[in-house]
């Protein structure tokens, strides 16, 4: 479960932060400073064989612009093979060829365009949205509202009819209010439009600020010629109802961000390690190495991967099996990261700390799925590019048609041309579908499904057929006891001591089924493994064997049974059998009520697979199948046109989950399946393939209906603005409440209820 360097937690640094108001301000700005004067390369780990990664925070990115900015500022410098942009987390994550790019180089772009950026931390990152940004706009908010508030009051005298030296005076008293609440309640759009066009490009707040500027103007204007009308209560209204939507922007992309936090809540923060000499000492869980022994007590989180050594108690494993209820564990039980121990001290051998975790390696996964682009995506992120340029063309062919129809009136021209501005920023389309896949990629963490693309969501919602591997994937790949003597019979405690001697699996769950009997292992005085036949001993003068029919002398050959043969006694017969998984039968009755296909591939014997097929209700069944043979089949389904999700857990499987138009793969399959497969799943149910397909499918509605009310939007909202029908205030009310219903229907997902 590392990466391909093998690099830990441990290498990677720290973020520095430090004060400030707002993480896009000086603060931000001098941690960027140090962190290029020491060398941004400390914060860059291997990704691939040819390329190396790096994660960064950058606060300041708000909309589809400034993602389409940054990435295609990135990818234009020499060496950088790929930019992907976070919207929800606000990350860029940029993948480069060390030879050719560096980490400073990077970081020197992204200033130049406009990006004060830091190193990404998921809990820097989550303390300052929660200390710093919520607060920063809540004060403006505050400030803009309370000024509003003040000139509406001071409007209704002139509305009511004043006029000469008293209504300049109110209108004076407006815009001392005014202005200085405008200049810091609208700082956020104000600063982050001097960014943009400092670096030569525009994003939505450009045409924001300029409506808020017109609107100043053309009040301070007529103000100073003692003109009737003057709109400073429009202006302060406008910037307050803008932060309102930035505001509730920024609370629903804290929901999106949930899972991600809810994630790094299961980190533990230090481990206590028990020295050689038998002291104890704290240690932060960066400074923890591979074979150290930890001590977990209980209501602790268990701090890396390991094995447990000593101790028995509960864990709530739910984050690696899905299941709520609490799983006993002994000496000998693999554990992992983030698990909590409930009941009983115990310790544990280190064998994977940091990046390397199981706990790691799902983080991941989500950030992988967030960074993913779909054909939506691409579609939106071009829409967004061409539609900002237009905007401003809009707007200037706004305010030249109505200086000619007007005759010239100037402030009426002026009005109708910010009104443009701001109802036409392309805001809903560019959150049309990040928004969806953090919803999405949420509610899929919650039930234990970890996306590893967000391309994912739009493969899986077009499958037409779902093919299973059999063992480990329909069935739970472990052997389980169907047929023993009954607990009394002498034979248990014999074949449990010979089985604790054995590492092959059938001993194993041999050894594990004696002791979930409460069965004692018989003292014995030597036991032998025999590769190939089985486990040999002795007890007193009594020969004894554990191990393959044909060698204790049973005369059978059934491979899935070992034999006990204590001396010259008739052999006793463990039989063992792979279960299904138990709702294996009712996810292909789904499937099957959906329209889908359903088939089996399986490189197992003819019997083994016949018997899964007649209790799953498969038809469609191929035996004895090499990784090739998978392979070839998938390919031929998808030469005729059928899009394949994979089910598969085994080595064997990788090929074909690689090849599949979409796939999945348990948890506890092997590394090389988990890396292949497009999603990975918790549990000992088939529940979640169920579950992800119907999420798919859901997402993919929630992206085309946040698409079509774009459209719908933009169809209506330009020509009623090019017509004069709308103030700039309406416009703003309009353009935040176009982006919040986009971003409220995509967390429709996460109430959604099959």
């Amino acid at each position: 479960m590392r990466d391909a360097a093998g690099q830990t937690g441990a290498d990677i640094a720290p973020v520095t932060r430090s004060g400030g108001c707002c993480p896009t301000g000086l603060a931000a700005q001098l941690a960027a400073e140090r962190m290029t004067e020491a060398g941004a390369g400390r914060w860059v780990r291997p990704a691939t064989q040819d390329a190396v990664a790096l994660d960064l925070m950058v606060p300041a990115i708000r909309c589809a612009a400034c993602m389409s900015a940054i990435e295609t500022g990135l990818t234009n410098l020499p060496g950088v093979a790929s930019a992907r942009v976070n919207l929800s987390m606000r990350r860029v994550r940029v993948l480069f060829d060390p030879a050719s790019a560096s980490a400073d180089a990077v970081i020197a772009r992204l200033r130049a365009l406009g990006y004060e950026a830091q190193p990404f931390d998921a809990k820097a990152m989550a303390d300052i949205d929660r200390d710093t940004v919520g607060r920063d706009l809540l004060a403006r908010l505050g400030v803009a509202g309370f000024a509003m508030m003040n000139v509406m009051l001071l409007s209704v005298a002139v509305w009511s009819g004043a006029d000469a030296a008293t209504r300049d005076l109110m209108h004076w008293i407006s815009g001392l209010i005014a202005l200085p609440a405008i200049a810091f309640a609208g700082v956020p759009f104000f600063r982050s439009a001097i960014l943009s066009l400092r670096s030569g490009r525009v994003n939505m707040d450009v045409p924001i600020s300029l409506a808020v500027l017109l609107a100043v103007g053309v009040s301070l204007y007529e103000t100073a010629h003692s003109g009737e009308h003057a709109y400073f209560d429009a202006g302060i209204s406008l910037v307050f109802f803008l932060l309102v939507g930035r505001y509730l922007d920024h609370r629903t992309r804290a929901v999106a961000r949930s899972a991600a936090a809810e994630l790094t809540a299961l980190s533990a923060r230090a481990a206590t390690v028990i020295l050689p000499e038998g002291g104890r000492a704290a240690v932060a869980i960066d400074d923890l190495a591979t074979g150290a022994l930890v001590e977990v007590l209980p209501g602790e989180r268990i701090p890396a991967d390991g094995v447990l050594e000593w101790g028995q108690s509960d864990l709530d494993r739910s984050m690696v099996t899905g299941e709520t209820n609490p799983e006993p564990v002994a000496a000998g039980a693999a554990v992992h990261a983030g698990m909590l121990n409930i009941s009983g001290p115990l310790r544990i051998r280190v064998s994977a700390t940091g990046e390397a975790t199981l706990l790691a390696e799902i983080a991941r996964m989500i950030e992988a799925a967030e960074l993913g682009k779909t054909r939506y995506d691409r579609w939106a992120d071009k829409a967004s590019r061409q539609y900002v340029w237009g905007v401003h063309v809009m707007s200037c062919v706004a305010f030249g048609g109505w200086m000619w129809a007007t005759g010239g009136d100037v402030y009426r021209s002026v009005m109708i041309a910010a009104a443009v501005l701001i109802i036409t920023c392309p805001c809903a389309l560019g959150l049309a579908v990040p928004a969806v896949h953090a919803a999405a990629s949420g509610r899929l963490f919650r039930r234990g499904i970890f996306l590893k693309d967000g391309a994912v969501l739009e493969q899986l919602a077009e499958v037409q057929m779902v093919v299973f591997d059999k063992t480990g994937t329909l069935t739970v790949g472990q052997p389980g006891l169907i047929a023993a003597p009954s607990d009394d019979d002498p034979a248990w405690p014999l074949a449990a001591a010979l089985a604790e001697a054995s590492r092959h699996p059938l001993a194993k769950a041999l050894a594990e089924a004696a002791r979930l009997r409460g069965i004692t292992p018989a003292k014995i005085d030597t036991a032998t493994e025999i590769p190939g036949a089985g486990v040999e001993g002795r007890s007193g003068a009594i020969t004894l064997r554990l191990g393959r029919a044909d060698w204790v002398g049973a005369g059978s050959a059934d491979t899935t049974a070992v034999w006990l043969r204590a001396g010259d006694a008739e052999p006793v017969k463990f039989a063992f059998a792979d279960e299904l998984r138990e709702d294996a039968a009712e996810t292909v009755d789904w499937l099957k009520s959906r329209g889908l296909r359903v088939a089996m591939f399986s490189g197992d014997a003819e019997g083994p697979v016949a018997r899964a097929a007649a209790a799953t209700g498969i038809e469609d069944t191929r035996a004895r199948m090499s990784p090739a043979d998978k392979l070839a089949a998938l390919e031929d389904l998808a030469r005729n046109g059928v899009k394949v999700l994979m089910v598969g857990d085994g080595i064997n499987d990788a090929p074909s989950l690689a090849a599949a138009h979409a796939s999945m793969s348990p948890v506890a399959a092997s590394d090389v399946s988990r890396a292949a497969a497009g999603l990975v799943f918790t549990g000992h149910r088939l529940a979640p393939v169920r579950f992800a397909i119907e999420t798919a499918g859901a997402a993919r509605a929630r992206a085309l209906e946040n698409f079509a009310f774009s459209a719908l939007y933009n169809i209506v909202a330009v020509p009623v603005a090019l017509f004069g029908f709308v103030t700039p205030l309406i416009a703003a009310l309009s353009m935040s409440g176009s982006s919040i219903v986009v971003t409220l229907n995509a967390l429709r997902i996460r109430g959604f209820r099959p």
